[in-house]
Order: structure tokens, then sequence, then C-alpha cells
């Protein structure tokens, strides 16, 4: 048998010690990760996390690369997604895996100092070589997976937020109030368009009004995307009108020639609503 394939079996059958005393010394002060759980199951769950890495970063010993990566990507879209994982700040995680290399070395050196007859200098640096490749690599596929996750659970939580934020508020059988609120960018305007013809359609609206006292701003690019929904509401039926405009949103829609045709405006919702009813 191979210097190298001992090493493996070697490392591989301390992996369950290493596991057991990387929880021992786990800060478990920050109350707001995983770390600090006292839950059995999350325990257990979070040793098995940190074995299987092991099983997978002491391949890279006696299997091709490619092969070990695979299976290192794998555990990191594991436990990129655990939402335990997600709670505990990333400098922790980070500290975690350079500690973990550490304790590697460690056990490297203890096998190399019981196997020196046969062991170079060559061998020894390449294989510690091998385990910082293996480690490094794991801390980059882990940070930039996590920040995908992060930044995805962010952007569907902002269209739901977007989503909320215009709703089609029905005033009798065909009559409703479109009130938008804040600042409006081309993403929300878009989910603006979408949601408010979805919902003109489905609660049979033929008159919308829609209050724009509450929009601070709005660019260019967002003014012809709302007067494009009011466009959009005409060809399936529904008449606008327009309150709240601010005198610069009005100056923006004059400079792009925006037309105001077939909409009724008035400067305050409740002239609007008073004039219909």
């Amino acid at each position: 048998m191979s210097d190298t394939k001992k090493l493996h079996d070697f490392l591989l059958s301390k992996a369950e010690q290493m596991t057991e005393e990387w929880y021992a010394k786990l800060d478990k002060s920050d109350p707001s990760g995983v770390y600090s759980s006292t839950d059995p199951l999350e325990i257990e769950k979070l040793k098995g996390q940190n074995y299987r890495f092991h099983e997978n970063a002491f391949r890279i010993l006696i299997e091709e690369e490619s092969e070990v990566m695979k299976r290192m990507e794998s555990w990191i879209l594991e436990t990129t997604s655990d939402l335990e994982l997600v709670k505990t700040p990333i400098e922790f995680i980070i500290r975690e895996f350079m500690r973990t290399r550490d304790v590697y070395f460690g056990f490297i050196k203890e096998f190399v100092d019981a196997n020196k007859e046969s062991m170079t200098i060559e061998s020894t640096l390449h294989y510690y070589e091998l385990i910082i490749k293996i480690t490094d690599q794991a801390i980059v596929w882990y940070t930039h997976e996590r920040n995908r996750y992060l930044n995805e659970k962010v952007r569907s939580q902002k269209e739901l937020i977007n989503e909320l934020s215009t709703p089609v508020i029905v005033l009798s059988d065909h009559t409703a109030l479109l009130p938008i609120i804040g600042e409006i960018d081309t993403d929300r305007a878009r989910l603006l368009l979408e949601n408010t013809l979805e919902q003109c359609v489905a609660k049979g609206i033929s008159n919308l009004y829609i209050d724009l006292s509450g929009v601070l701003k709005m660019d260019s690019i967002v003014a012809q995307q709302l007067f494009g929904l009011i466009q959009s509401l005409e060809l399936i039926g529904v008449k606008t009108t327009l309150s709240g405009i601010r005198p610069e949103i009005a100056l923006t829609a004059i400079q792009l020639g925006i037309s105001f045709e077939n909409v009724r405006i008035t400067s305050k919702l409740s002239q609007a609503i008073q004039q219909r009813y």
C-alpha cells in the first residue's frame, strides 16, 4: 500500500475524533448562529456535516481532483441551503474552515513522523499542498454559494414586497384604486405593470384610480413604463384616473412627449373619487 493511501486511511480513521474534538472546542458564544444550538438534532446534524467534509477532503489524496471537487461542491450546496447555517456569521464559518485545516496539518505531521523511513520532503509538501488546495477551494465555494443564496433570497423578498406594495383595492364592483407609494425602480415598474393588468382582469375592473401622491421621484425610464401601464390598461378596456402627480413627475412626462389623452387627471385622490360618485 502506498504512503498516500496509508495517509488517506489514517486521516479517515481520525475523522470521527476530529469531529468530536472540533465540536468540543467550537466557540458557542454567539447566540445568532447554529453553533450555539442546544438542540440534540441540530448538534448531530452539525457534526454530520463536519464529518462528511472530512470524508470529501481526504479523497483529494486518492481520487482524481475533478471527482473530489464534484463531491465537495455537492457538500457546499447542501450546507449553504441550511437555514440554520445561513444565520451564522460568515466569518465564524470561515474561521472553522481554517481551524479544520490546521487540525489536518497536525495529523499529517503525526503520520509523517511515524513514517520517516519512507517519507520524503517532496511528498510531505505535496500532502500539505493538496490539503491547502481543497480547503481553500471549499472556502471560496462556500462564500460564493452563500452569497448567491442570500442574493436570491433578497431578490425573492424584494419581489414579494413589490407585489404587496402594488395592490389593486376594489372600491365597487368595477372600480378600484392603485395607490403607489415609495421609490419606483425599473424592477418595481415592471412588476407594477404585470400585477396591475392581472388584477384588473381577475377582478373585472373597468375604472382604475392610480394615486401617485406617495411617489417622491421617478426617472425617465420608469415614467415611460408607468405611462405604458396606462396605455396597456386602455387596451384591456380599463379607464384610468391619475391623481397626486407631483410637478417634477409631470415635467418628466411632458419632456418625454407622453400623451395624457383619454386619461382623467385630478390633483387629489379625494377629488377623483368625489367626481366619480
